[in-house]
Formats: structure tokens, sequence, C-alpha cells
């Protein structure tokens, strides 16, 4: 990672600021993009561009982190509110993958992460806008894998359980909810964003040079095995 270019959309907090601090850890040099920032810093994924001021000229490693968390009955559910999980979630990272084209084509090597959900996989009730937006987002990272393997560009997704991030407070605002949350992934916990960092890393690192058009279920076990 060391002197790598590694651009981290929606880094201001939570799993995206990890990925920034362990990125910095290693070497690279990290140019972080999220709402809240300031001058060419600042960029909201919602918002139609064409390109984005700031870029390096080479991109070795692109994270898309923005995402969205809304919960509650499908009947309750307004096309608007799909809507704006399809904005957010795939829309925005194809703006983002657009302007990051050019670059990431000048890279020797150079791997794209995206986000995915624990509940593509499983199947949660009360998930429904956020699981179909987050299934668009496996769709477009393996045809973008397989298209863009002759560039030697990888494209890898993670699909992580609830982690604890600002993004999440909701759902795990008290001990109870919290406790809850544990008991639904056979490890016993939660995700932090530190657990959800580190298989970025690796994705984004030489040591997954060979790894493209896979999803990383990083969930505690709860896509994969029941707990006692």
């Amino acid at each position: 990672m060391n002197h790598k270019n590694i651009v981290i959309i929606g880094g201001n907090s939570g799993i995206g600021k990890s990925i920034i601090e362990k990125s910095r850890a290693l070497g690279a040099n990290v140019f972080p993009f999220h709402r809240s920032g300031e001058g060419e810093s600042h960029l909201d994924v919602t918002e139609k561009f064409d390109s984005i001021a700031g870029l390096p000229e080479v991109i070795d490693g692109l994270v898309y982190c923005p995402g969205t968390i809304s919960l509650k009955p499908f009947h309750r559910f307004s096309i608007e509110d799909f809507q704006k999980d399809y904005e957010v979630n795939v829309l925005g990272a194809v703006r983002v993958l657009h302007a990051c084209l050019k670059g990431l084509k000048k890279s020797e090597s150079a791997s794209v992460v995206l986000f995915s959900t624990v509940a593509v996989q499983v199947g949660l009730g009360f998930h429904s806008s956020i699981s179909s937006a987050k299934g668009a987002v496996e769709g477009l990272a393996k045809s973008l894998a397989a298209e863009w393997a002759p560039n030697k560009i990888r494209v890898n997704v993670v699909a992580p359980s609830l982690t604890d991030t600002p993004l999440a407070s909701a759902l795990l605002g008290n001990d109870d909810k919290k406790e809850a949350s544990n008991k639904r992934h056979p490890l016993g916990r939660y995700g932090q964003p530190e657990d959800i960092a580190g298989a970025v890393l690796f994705l984004l690192s030489p040591d997954a040079a060979w790894m493209t058009g896979q999803v990383l279920h990083l969930d505690g076990g709860m896509s994969s095995v029941r707990g006692m």
C-alpha cells in the first residue's frame, strides 16, 4: 500500500473513517471525499456530476462507502423510498465509477471495493428497499469485474452485517438492542468498523491480486452458519 493512491468516498465516519486511518498507516496516499467535506473533499453522490475535482491522475484503489438504512414493512415503503436507496447506493456508485475510470485504467493493478449487505444473501424482513438496492450493487460489481478484467481492474464487494456506525445508531441505541443484535450473530457480537476496514484493506492490497468479482460476506457468521 506504500505510496498507492486510494480514493475513499464517504470517509468522514464509521467504516470509511477506519479505512482511511488504516490506509494511511500503511503508507497510502488517501484522497477522501464526503458530503460534509469542504473544498475539493466535498462530494454529494446524489447530485449529478461527470468529474470529481481533486482526484489523483492514477487511482490504485477506490472504495465507495455511502449507504442507507431504512427498515420497515414493505407496505409502508413508498416508491420514493426505493428511489432514495437506489440513488445513494447504486447511482451514486455509478457516477463515482464513471468519474474514476480513467484514473483506474492508468494503474498497474487497480482495486474497486463496493458495499452490499448480509440481507441480500439471507433475506431479512423489513429490508426490501435496501436489499433491492444492494442486490443491484452486487450485480453491478460482477459485471464490471468481467468487463474491466482486461484493464487489470479488480472489482469486489464487502457484505457486512450490522456494524456499530453512526448510520446504524438507531438499531444499537440502547443495551437491549445491542444484546439482541449480539445474539443474532453466531460469533456473539455485532461488527465494528475495524472489522470491515480490515477486509477492505485486504481487497485493496496485492494479497488480493487474483481476486475479482467476489462478494466477501463479513457478518459474524450470520449468512453461513447457525448459532448453537
